[in-house]
Formats: structure tokens, sequence, C-alpha cells
């Protein structure tokens, strides 16, 4: 029994029209799959909405018939005296089956017991995706029709066979009310098999009434945007596969923001690209342009904050609007809140001056946090010592590590364990600001970089900024002749997001790097991560590869 080709169906979204069915129903002896057994197996094998194979045999099952099934189903113990075991009906059916996907009313009940029979003769789960009559119609028909009966469905879809409670003809029956619902199905965009596998998570009339305006997204890498009816972009996203990541909304996401967003989704765009990373790249520029009011994150910020020196005789750390032109400026940072982040983390790992009124220390200086010359009695020479093994640190972070697992372990021996957190915390705001940074000061360096990765898509960068991308085997787009874009710091925010983007891509393992017009390099040293920190809290951008 093969299930490579049945993972292949979902994977690829084939056409419902190329998808074998088999649809069957059991009938049992009661409706414990591990204390009762199969009494009887029926099952019909569609191709191309064409019957072309039946299945049907009673089964033995070993025990006595309760009275109470025997009504129901009209299978006395007489009948099945003769009837092969399920060791022996079994292996035919699941070679009958071959790799279709099973349909079934209530298939769940069905299913099971296929498996406990399945996994008890030693041929584990069946591994089949499967579709449910009896959910397609929850969601399809639930407002024309009361009651979900195989027979009441029946009924309604003007089945020609009745069901009667015995496994093939129940099967029949199941099976035109399948292809009913699959006409329902298609007029709502239900075409291929990954979405009709989707359709009964789909949260409601609503998302029901809109799943046709993902008909014709293609499966394939790009960007997406849902327009509202002033045709306003309301939500930018980047998918690997177009169709599958926008029909993803309609299931069932509970988040109140998700069903606004479909109570307000006219049209949906889409903008093919030739892999992930120029998704990644044009959804980031597109967000930042368009400001959409359901996009969260990689918005715009009002406003920028940034941490630098001040040009003062002896400097402090100042966040400020802008870089300035010191020999220190981390940013840009969204919130005045990351930047203070950072600025902590470096005041716990220097003795910089914290305080802005002169004439008098302070309160940091009195406690040793801090020395302040404001009083006279540091002189230039020792603050700039001061000053310079700062800049030195972020430089070469090692030091500046020493002196937070000092401050971490006196926390901790004290057992001042949130503290420890906290600095814990600010020392990974200030290794993420330094990689960044880092990172941009490469890009500027490299100026043009060409690069091809492991899914045959090939970039051109400039200077940090994406200005074409292609597929192998593709014709280079055209690019106009190299001029000096290098910055010294970031303009905005989107340039450093993107940057940072391209500096992760270019980072990652089987990145060819094909040409470069400067001079691609990282500092020797990397930013250290606390030993012990979790895992998911180290995530900062690694230096590329020698």
């Amino acid at each position: 029994m093969s299930s490579v080709g049945q993972r292949s169906f979902g994977e690829l979204g084939t056409p419902l029209a190329e998808v074998p069915f088999c649809v069957l129903d059991l009938e049992t002896t009661g409706v414990a799959p591990d204390t009762c057994e199969i009494t009887e197996i029926g099952a019909a094998q569609f191709v191309a909405g064409v019957e072309v194979a039946r299945f049907q045999t009673l089964v033995n099952p070993g025990l006595e018939i309760p009275p109470s099934v025997t009504v129901i189903t009209g299978i006395t113990h007489a009948m099945v005296i003769d009837a092969p075991r399920i060791e022996e009906a079994l292996p035919s059916f699941l070679e009958f089956l071959g790799d279709s996907v099973i349909v079934g009313h209530n298939v769940r009940f069905d299913i099971s017991f296929l498996n406990a029979a399945a996994i008890r003769l030693g041929y584990g789960r069946l591994p089949h995706q499967h579709a449910d009559t009896l959910r397609l119609a929850q969601r399809l028909v639930r407002n024309e029709l009361r009651s979900m009966k195989l027979s009441s469905l029946s009924a309604f879809f003007g089945s020609p066979v009745v069901p009667n409670h015995r496994a093939l003809d129940d099967a029949l029956a199941t099976a035109h009310v399948f292809w009913s619902l699959l006409e329902r199905a298609g007029s709502i965009g239900v075409t291929h098999l990954d979405d009709l596998l989707a359709l009964p998570t789909i949260k409601g009339s609503r998302a029901i009434g809109k799943l046709s305006l993902t008909e014709r997204l293609p499966r394939s890498p790009g960007v997406y945007t849902f327009v509202d009816r002033n045709g306003v972009p309301i939500y930018i996203g980047k998918a690997t596969n177009l169709r599958s990541r926008v029909r993803s909304y309609f299931g069932g996401d509970p988040r109140k923001r998700v069903d606004n967003l479909l109570r307000d989704l006219v049209e949906i765009r889409y903008h093919r690209t030739c892999g992930e990373i120029e998704a990644g790249i044009l959804e980031l520029r597109a967000i930042y342009d368009e400001q959409p009011r359901y996009n969260r994150r990689s918005k715009r910020p009002r406003t920028v904050h940034w941490l630098r020196l001040t040009s003062e005789q002896f400097p402090r750390l100042s966040i400020t609007r802008t870089p300035g032109n010191t020999d220190l400026a981390l940013g840009p940072f969204r919130t005045r809140r990351a930047a203070e982040s950072v600025m902590f983390a470096l005041w716990d790992t220097s003795k910089i001056r914290r305080c802005t009124t002169k004439g008098r220390g302070c309160g940091f200086s009195q406690l040793g946090g801090s020395i302040c010359p404001c009083d006279g009695d540091i002189s230039t020479t020792t603050y700039s010592s001061v000053v310079r093994d700062l800049i030195d640190g972020i430089e070469r972070p090692a030091s500046l590590k020493r002196s937070i697992d000092e401050r971490i372990g006196a926390l901790a021996e004290h057992q001042m364990y949130e503290d420890a957190a906290a600095v814990r915390d600010r020392w990974l705001s200030l290794a993420r600001a330094i990689e960044r940074s880092r990172a941009w000061r490469s890009l500027q360096d490299a100026g043009r970089v060409t690069a091809s990765g492991q899914d045959g898509v090939t970039l051109t960068i400039d200077h940090g900024s994406m200005i074409a991308a292609w597929r192998t085997g593709e014709t280079s787009p055209l690019i106009a002749p190299h001029d000096d874009g290098a910055f010294r710091q970031p303009p905005d925010v989107l340039a450093l997001d993107e940057a940072m983007l391209l500096w992760n891509w270019l980072s990652a393992p089987g990145v060819e790097i094909l040409g470069v017009s400067g001079t691609l390099a990282v500092p020797s040293t990397p930013v250290p991560v606390l030993v012990g920190a979790h895992p998911d809290s180290q995530r900062v951008p690694q230096p590329l590869p020698a």
C-alpha cells in the first residue's frame, strides 16, 4: 500500500477532476473500535467522477452480532459464518483502496475501525487523506437542511440509491451526496484537493461567501494584498504558496482581527515573485508604502530613535531622532523603549556618566554605577578612556559580555533572579543592535553583490537594497550602472529592515556569492550569546560564513 502519491495530492494542489476517490461505508458490531468488529465493507472507486470499480464483502467478526445491531443493519450471525475474517478481507480492501482519497459520511468512524484492524494486523495507520460528507454538508447546506443524516442528504440531493444501513448501498448513496456537494463547493472556488480538505475548517458564511476571491491565486511564491470596497489595501503579506496561504485566513482562526479583515475584504490582488526572498523584500516595501491598517508589524513608524554619544566635553548616551555625527550611533529603533533597552544594557557594562545636570554629582555616581565628571573631580583624560572602552566594546563585544556575565552572576548569587533576567534581556537587545549595525556597514562596504540561493533564485543587491531578482535559466535583467549609494547610517527603518532580510539570506547555507564590487567582510569577533539563555532569545543575525 503506497502513501507517496497520496501525500503528493495535497502538496501539488491536484485538481479534483484528477484525484481518485474511494467512497466507503462499514457496518460494525458496535461503536467502539477497540472492542467491536467490522461486519461488512462496501466501497466504490471513482476516477474523474466516473465509477470504475466496486468492493463489497461481509466480514466474520468472530463474535456474536448484538440483536440491536441486527435490527438496524439486517446482518445476522448466520450471514457472516462463512464470510472471511478481517485478516483476509483487509489486505484485499487495502489493495482496492490504493492511494485514493477516502470519502465517507462521518468518515472518522469508519477510519477508526480500519485503523484499529490495520494496526492489529501490522499494517499501521492508514496514511490516506479523507473527506467527510457530513462536515462538508455542515458548511455548504446547513441553511437549507436541518438534518445532516445520510438519509436526509441523499433525499435532498435525489440520490438514486436509498441508504439502508448496508455498506455498499450506503457508500453509493454517500457518493451521490459527495458529488452534489462538490458542485456546490465549486461555485465558491473549491477546485483542488487542498481546497476541499480545508473547506470543513472554514469559519462561517462570511468566509465561505468570499472564498471564491481566492480561486485564481497561483500556487507559487508572491505577495498578496487584501483590498476593501474603496480600493484601499488593508492587509499585505507574502507566501511561498499564494493560494494555500491566502485560503488559510478562511480557516478556523479565532482572532477577532482576522474576522474583521474578512468582513472588509472585497478584492485580492497578488504579485508573483521568483522566490521567497524576493517576496519578503517586496512585502516589506509594500507595507511601508501603503501602511495597511491590519498590518501591525513592519509598518513605518511615525518617528524613529537613535542611541548615540553626545558631543559634550564629557559625552553621555542620549536617545535622539537623528544619528548625528559621532563615533557611536546605534539604530534606528522603532520605539523609544527599544532604544532605552540598548542604552540600559550599555549602562550595565560601562561607567559612562548618566547625569544631565552640570555642577553636581549624581546618585548613580554615588552608588558606583557611573562616574560623574560634572563636579570637577574627573579629568578629561580619565573620562576619555571610559568612552573609548565603550566604543571598543561595541566593536569587540566580548569585553561587554564579560561585564554582563559578572553582573548576572552577582545578581543570581543574591537570588535576584528577576533582575538578572532583565540584565540578560537588555544584553540581547544590545547584541541585536550591534549585529544589525555590523550587517549594515558590511553591505555598504560590499557595494553591489550578486548571489544565488539553493532554491535557484539569484539576487543583485546594491548597498543593502535588492535591485534585481531572477531564477536560474532566466535572462538576467538589465541593471543601471553602479553609482555610489552608500550610507554611513540607515536612512530609515525600511532600509535597515530590508538590509537585514538580505543579510540573513546571504548568510544562509547554500548561498553562493557570484560577484562583489566592493569588499564583503565582517568583523572577526562575533557577538557572543549568553550561556544558558533561552534559544529563542538568542536569535541575533549571524555573520557570513568564511
